[in-house]
């Protein structure tokens, strides 16, 4: 059989997808490019936003349309948090965020049985993580390492607890060991990810924290990067920020996730943290590692958010400095608390989302000015507009002249930058 696969959403989504790839092939199956033709074509969904439900929608009647006699079929967030959305739509098999292994069976049955299939869990219900192959991006350079799974922060804005349930953690032992055969694989760089990051071990009940993890990974596969994926802010404190350093491998690229710039905001956001504590985060990231990329998302036009909240959080983005920045205008999430707030029009959202834009391009560029005359490692991945392709710990794009270095490892020089990507010679020995 042949299976096609679209992603929509994080990381984990993408991971998840990976590791389905990996089973269909390891069953006999092919894996081919979604605009192929296809005997399965498989919509690995997401529901952060209305628009994402959208997306998934729009595809699955593309497969209809385009490609009739094929089973059509759909899993991930948002059949798990609107099943009553999924029974309108013409899907062959729908199933929800849990058990990937099973929902591979579950489409060989539906290729094999012409039948339709809906097979969603509660996702609350779940208590044990599904260990999964780890995934890789971009030929054997960069390869995620999932290693937890849901979220209880209820954000008023978000679904996501509800497509995902509770905390369930990858045990220590378990990550060490895939970032070992990760390792063994060729990799030469791995990305700690998760619905929540910073929650992982909660559940495990062994006092183990996520530093734990990390010095185990890094302890398990000597010589690889290691990057973490997205932090709660109050995840970072002079005591993760010390073993970190510790650690020779992990990149200096610190993801925290913001969304607003004002405390006010943050409030109805139900959001854990306040802008002083935020700070503290960046501060303690900076006096700790050498510039440091901090990266963050933002929302604009939350429900209530006036324009002197607005400006608060535009300073607020100065005084943090960051490297990149994902910004959003809000968008309703039916569902949530956020969405019986009194909503701020569209068009002011989208204007607020261009002016945080201008912010963040103009920090961007400052980020890596900053960059020109360092020396960084860079994990070169592919040929592009002449030169090569790669990214330094810091995750900044580099071009460099070279020819072969796709998965290789060199210093480069940083000359310059265009203010969106870096420009460098690379280094002899």
């Amino acid at each position: 059989m042949k299976v096609a696969i679209y992603t929509l959403g994080c990381k984990v989504n993408q991971y998840e997808t990976q590791a389905m790839e990996q089973e269909l092939r390891r069953r006999g199956h092919a894996v081919v490019d979604f605009s192929e033709e296809a005997d399965a074509y498989v919509v690995n969904s997401c529901s952060v936003t209305a628009v994402s439900d959208q997306k998934s929608r729009q595809i699955l009647h593309r497969i209809r349309r385009e490609h009739p006699s094929a089973v059509a079929a759909v899993c991930g967030c948002y059949p798990q948090t609107h099943a009553e959305d999924m029974a309108k739509l013409d899907a062959d098999l729908i199933a929800g965020t849990g058990d990937r292994t099973g929902f591979i069976d579950l489409l060989e049955r539906a290729a094999e049985e012409k039948v339709r299939i809906e097979a969603i869990d509660t996702a609350f219900e779940r208590r044990t993580f599904e260990s999964l192959p780890a995934g890789g991006m971009g030929e054997r350079t960069r390869a995620m390492l999932k290693v937890e799974d849901g979220c209880v922060n209820f954000c008023s804005y978000c679904i996501i607890p509800y497509a995902r349930g509770p905390v369930r953690s990858l045990p220590l032992r378990q990550a060490a060991e895939q970032a070992a055969k990760l390792r063994e694989s060729g990799y030469r760089e791995i990305v700690l990810t998760g619905i929540e990051l910073s929650s992982w071990g909660k559940d495990l009940k062994t006092g183990e924290e996520l530093a734990d993890l990390i010095e185990a990974v890094a302890a398990a596969a000597p010589g690889m990067r290691l990057r973490l994926g997205s932090l709660e802010p109050r995840t970072v404190t002079e005591t993760f920020c010390r073993r970190c350093a510790a650690l020779p491998d992990l990149c200096p690229q610190f993801h925290l996730s913001l969304q607003s710039g004002c405390d006010a905001t943050l409030a109805r956001m139900n959001r854990r943290y306040d802008t002083a504590r935020y700070l503290e985060s960046v501060e303690l990231l900076r006096r700790t590692f050498h510039r440091p990329a901090i990266t963050t998302d933002l929302i604009t036009g939350f429900p209530e958010e006036t324009e002197e909240e607005f400006s608060q959080t535009l300073a607020f983005l100065q005084t943090c400095g960051f490297a990149q920045m994902h910004i959003f205008p809000y968008s309703i999430r039916p569902g949530t608390p956020a969405a019986k707030m009194a909503q701020v029009p569209k068009a002011v959202k989208e204007e607020r989302a261009r002016r945080a834009s201008a912010v963040a391009a103009q920090l961007h560029r400052a980020y890596l000015d900053g960059c020109v005359g360092e020396t960084y490692p860079v994990l070169f991945e592919q040929p592009k507009d002449g030169a090569f392709s790669g990214r330094a710990p810091n995750y900044m794009e580099v071009l460099a002249q070279g020819e072969g270095l796709h998965n290789m490892v060199r210093r480069v020089h940083i000359t310059g930058t265009d203010g969106q990507v870096l420009f460098g010679e690379i280094l002899e020995g």
